[in-house]
């Protein structure tokens, strides 16, 4: 584990370019994502210096820990209470899907719990605290 943390470290650590599209500062419909420049005459495509830098091999994380969350754990994204029953909870994290609702995500949350998961988008699905709301609507006429 400690060589794991070791190597999210470096990771982190490791000083990597944003590779942008070229031209996606002119046009608002071109999407940010990668597309390799091909023009004949393109500077980033002949690499100049402050055209900005191409994706290379040499970027990448190391291969043990690709795709796994700066906690430490692989994340495993789950859409019922079913989908907790086989994972380890040493070395896997729950990320609750965004199409499931608070009836669920709840349910959900309280068999990670059970299971010793830990939950890296939970929420606080407690009624919100405070004054009753009937409370409230007095407290604004008597202000009238």
């Amino acid at each position: 584990m400690d060589d794991t943390r070791r190597l999210i470290r470096v990771r982190t650590r490791h000083n990597k370019p944003a590779f942008k599209r070229r031209g996606l500062h002119r046009k608002a419909k071109l999407a940010d994502v990668w597309r390799r420049p091909r023009g004949l005459h393109n500077k980033q495509r002949r690499q100049f210096r402050a055209k900005g830098a191409l994706p290379r091999p040499g970027y990448g994380s190391p291969a043990a820990v690709r795709g796994m969350h700066p906690s430490g754990y692989t994340e495993v994204r789950v859409f019922t209470p079913a989908d907790l029953m086989d994972l380890n909870p040493e070395t896997q994290a729950v990320r609750i899907a965004g199409s499931v609702g608070n009836r669920k995500r709840g349910a959900i949350q309280e068999r990670a719990l059970e299971l010793g998961l830990k939950v890296l988008n939970a929420k606080d699905l407690t009624p919100a605290a405070g004054i009753p709301a009937a409370a409230e609507e007095e407290e604004v006429n008597e202000d009238e």
